[in-house]
């Protein structure tokens, strides 16, 4: 980068599982596309899985550099080792510039990670918490640190009231806040987010104005965050970002050809896209009922299944789909919900595929499963009425019926079905604009931009 173009450096520190690494990274080139230098600090197992134009890629340690989080097998050893490693390494990496041309002058971290703004203001530089969850969740998270929201929240028979927020029933709730002992290193990295905020210099959301600004309006005093999102690859937004048609990180190999190829043998809109991320894992009875769901039913589909979880597909399945259906370990996901012959994403609902369905206007049927999942869910069918969530039995399984059910609702052209496509078009659009030139999330990072600058800094 040219000293005359330079518009300060940030170095941007995500959280490294693939969920928190994309959102950042997309963050990152579009603050390189602004003239800023970008430098990514991510760990070093999953360094090598980073590449991205305009963007240096620096390693720092989480103390279990072979292997990660697996290496670490357990929530609180590796939350305890990431800080301690972290904090260490990533003061060196500020170190590093200190005396060059680009001294870092900002720290733009993942909010998981509380201690790297302790890192920032140690070295007398600014702080941006980046958080990769919906407004809503983050209303919920911030009532419960504090202390407006008691954990267990119990409210089985009477909805939750929370300012700003649709009443939310208790399946609508993230699961770390109904039984918090299940996860409790994960519940109080949830809580820790909100930790330090007070000595933070800005703070950052994955989301954008039309979407849940009335939301984040409600709690404005408890999360006073800039709306900058959506973060999704900018070729299927705004187009703005030279070459950014990917995120440029990814922990496992893509199948696009084998996909894009079988897709193309499809007619528009005929195929469902089923994909539960990168970390949910059924049991054998619900991989079952899904599996005879999706043959049974009029519809082609593309199935991403973990290679770990291909044991428990029933006997003779894979066989006997033919033309109708495909099995992939892995696949670009907006390649795929980009496509003409896609008619619908079946979704575990995490944050990033929700903001990826609702920007390319997929219709979805929403099945979570921990998390965060069960309040986007409720607001993909409720609120922006975009597709359909399917229910549940008295045993916590979604039968092939449900699941056949919920695809015909989205898929077969009825009244609620255009519903959900008109209304797919519009977050579609609302999305685009709000990364566009002149749009609300581009003039908060533009905002951010302008203050990067020793002269501009905030006081």
């Amino acid at each position: 980068m040219e000293q005359n173009n330079y518009r300060g450096h940030v170095v941007v520190v995500p959280y490294p599982c693939q969920g928190h690494i994309n959102p950042l990274l997309q963050f990152a080139k579009r603050l390189a596309s602004k003239g800023v230098k970008a430098t990514f600090a991510t760990t070093q197992y999953t360094l090598a899985s980073v590449t991205a134009a305009n963007i240096t890629v620096e390693a720092i340690s989480d103390g279990f550099d072979e292997g990660g989080y697996t290496q670490a097998k357990d929530e609180a050893v590796f939350l305890k080792a990431f800080k301690t490693n972290g904090t260490r390494t990533l003061s060196r990496l500020i170190r590093k510039f200190q005396n060059t041309s680009f001294p870092v002058d900002c720290i733009v971290y993942d909010s998981f990670i509380p201690w790297a703004l302790d890192v920032a203001k140690q070295h007398y530089i600014q702080g941006a918490a980046f958080f990769t969850n919906s407004a809503v969740e983050l209303t919920i998270t911030a009532c419960v640190y504090h202390g407006l929201l008691t954990l267990p929240v119990k409210s089985e028979n009477t909805p939750l009231l929370l300012p700003g927020l649709p009443p939310m029933n208790f399946r609508d709730l993230p699961n770390f806040f109904k039984s918090p002992e299940t996860h409790p290193a994960y519940t109080a990295m949830k809580l820790n987010q909100f930790s330090n905020l007070g000595m933070v210099d800005w703070i950052l959301g994955n989301t954008f104005q039309d979407l849940e600004g009335k939301d984040q309006e409600s709690v404005s005093k408890l999360w006073p965050g800039k709306m900058i999102g959506p973060m999704v690859p900018s070729f299927y937004l705004d187009g703005r970002v030279e070459g950014d048609k990917g995120y440029g990180a990814s922990l496992w190999k893509p199948l696009n050809e084998e996909c894009l190829g079988w897709l193309e043998t499809k007619s528009p809109k005929s195929v469902v896209y089923i994909s539960f991320g990168s970390m949910v894992s059924l049991t054998i009875q619900q991989m079952e009922e899904l599996a005879w769901a999706f043959k049974e039913s009029d519809f082609n589909f593309l199935w991403v299944i973990r290679e770990s979880e291909h044991g428990k597909l029933p006997s003779g399945f894979k066989e006997s789909i033919d033309e109708k259906g495909m099995l992939v370990t892995w696949c670009n996901q907006l390649e795929l919900l980009a496509h003409e012959a896609t008619g619908c994403f079946v979704t575990h609902c995490g944050w990033n595929s929700t903001l990826e369905g609702l920007s390319l206007g997929v219709p979805m049927v929403g099945m979570p499963q921990w998390a965060d999942q069960f309040t986007n869910a409720k607001h993909i069918e409720e609120i922006w009425r975009v597709g359909v969530r399917v229910k549940e039995d008295e045993k916590g399984i979604v039968t092939r019926e449900e699941m056949v059910k919920s695809l015909n609702e989205v898929m077969v052209e009825s009244e609620k079905g255009k519903e959900i496509e008109r209304n797919g078009r519009k977050w579609s659009q609302l999305a685009k604009e709000a990364v566009d030139e002149g749009g609300c999330s581009d003039k908060h990072i533009n905002d951010f931009v302008q203050h990067l600058l020793p002269a501009n800094r905030r006081k």
